[in-house]
């Protein structure tokens, strides 16, 4: 949670930030990005995880947290400065999402029945993108928005103001993070005293092996792609929801309400949809197509309204807050499920090391997106239309992929 809420700092209240430090939209964009660049060292994580377990990944995870949201309250006056510690802070706390993303299965797998995992899954995983969604909420409530203002916006005292409630909120999220390392570090066990089920206690493949099975099993590379390709997109273009709705005139309090309200929508549904796998499994594949159709067509809906001098679709506060609302429930809830799947069907590789590389793979490709987002940051009509190409890409795979449950099996029959 705390790494999605530092992460998604600066988008929400981009207009602020450019008032109170002089960032452009390429500073912004960037700071976004420090998150997918964080994920260049994933696989060594990926190995300390297989060979150290959690408690080693966990405590060097909220430590990098800790260092950076300390480096972004770093009281210098000259704004250069600032704006580098700033920008060296989140490249930190992005070195942290490794850990953060791909630790959900594992942790499911290690503590919890087969009868929960899926449930487990889908909370740990979740919380990063309740965090980020946390952060539309807060930034745009504590700080001011320089929208509706502008006769001030030459005001030094205005901009002092802004500053001080940025700040505000750097020192409560280095506060939060600190306190997160401190209880990890007085108790946070690897394992529990005895395994909750065979697969819990099963022999994996080692490091080199496990590489070796995912490239070379195409199912797992086609529903890779699925997920990573859509979430992806996704988390690129959330990450810069206000920069994208600033041109048709959404303010920068209706855009964090959008982006907060589309996260937690797909966090309460991502839950419930694990729970319903949980009791009745084998469902996946068919969860997942459900779940890819919505996003699809509420992508497609969100990016026609968006042209409405073309569409001629109403733009109003309501229909953008409703696309972006059915768009992030149908994505973010979608991910416990991919989860879930990417280990079903390359069981028995270790799932730190299957969800590192699935998550690397959809970084990737928010790299990409993000990247060219900095050169062409003044025209962003093209980046509504990745969203639905995305979704259908990925409904497209999921229809042809044939699923499989190596791990259940395991569990329900071996077991037996």
């Amino acid at each position: 949670f705390a790494q999605g809420l530092v992460w998604n700092t600066w988008g929400p209240i981009q207009n602020s930030a450019r008032l109170a430090f002089g960032f452009s939209s390429w500073d912004i964009a960037l700071l976004v990005f420090w998150g997918p660049i964080g994920f260049a060292p994933c696989f060594f994580f990926m190995w300390l995880m297989d060979k150290k377990g959690l408690r080693v990944t966990v405590l060097l995870t909220s430590s990098l947290m800790v260092l950076g949201a300390g480096l972004r309250c770093v009281p210098v006056s000259d704004l250069e400065i600032r704006k580098k510690l700033i920008h060296g802070g989140q490249l930190l706390n992005g070195l942290a999402g490794p850990t953060v993303m791909n630790a959900a299965p594992f942790l499911s797998t290690t503590w919890f029945s087969p009868d929960e995992r899926a449930t487990a899954t889908a909370i740990a995983s979740l919380l990063s993108y309740l965090g980020a969604a946390g952060a539309f909420l807060v930034g745009p409530l504590v700080v001011p928005s320089p929208n509706g203002s502008a006769h001030q916006l030459g005001s030094g005292s205005n901009t002092e103001h802004i500053k001080d409630r940025i700040e505000a909120v750097l020192y409560a999220e280095f506060g939060m993070v600190s306190l997160i390392f401190s209880a990890a570090l007085a108790y946070f066990p690897s394992r529990p005293p005895f395994p909750p089920s065979v697969a819990a206690a099963s022999q994996r493949l080692s490091y080199r092996r496990s590489f070796c099975r995912l490239l070379s099993n195409f199912r797992f590379l086609m529903i890779a792609l699925a997920y990573a390709i859509p979430l992806g997109v996704f988390s690129g273009w959330s990450g810069v929801l206000d920069l994208i709705l600033t041109p048709v005139h959404v303010s920068q309090v209706d855009a964090g309400w959008i982006g907060f309200w589309s996260i937690v929508g797909g966090c309460v549904v991502g839950i419930a949809m694990a729970r319903f796998a949980d009791f009745i499994r084998g469902m996946l594949k068919f969860i997942l197509l459900l779940l890819l159709s919505g996003a699809t067509l509420a992508s497609t809906w969100f990016t026609l309204t968006c042209l409405n001098s073309v569409t001629h679709l109403p733009l109003t506060t309501a229909t953008l807050y409703t696309s972006c609302i059915l768009l992030g429930i149908f994505l973010n809830s979608s991910v416990p499920i991919f989860f879930e799947l990417f280990v079903e069907t390359v069981y028995p590789v270790p799932e730190g090391i299957t969800c590192g590389v699935v998550t690397f793979l959809s970084n990737v490709f928010m790299g990409v997106l993000l990247f060219f987002l900095t050169f062409y940051h003044t025209e962003l009509s093209w980046f509504n239309w990745c969203l639905p190409g995305s979704c259908l890409l990925s409904l497209l795979l999921i229809l042809c992929f044939r699923e499989s449950y190596d791990r259940l099996y395991l569990d329900v029959v071996v077991s037996v």
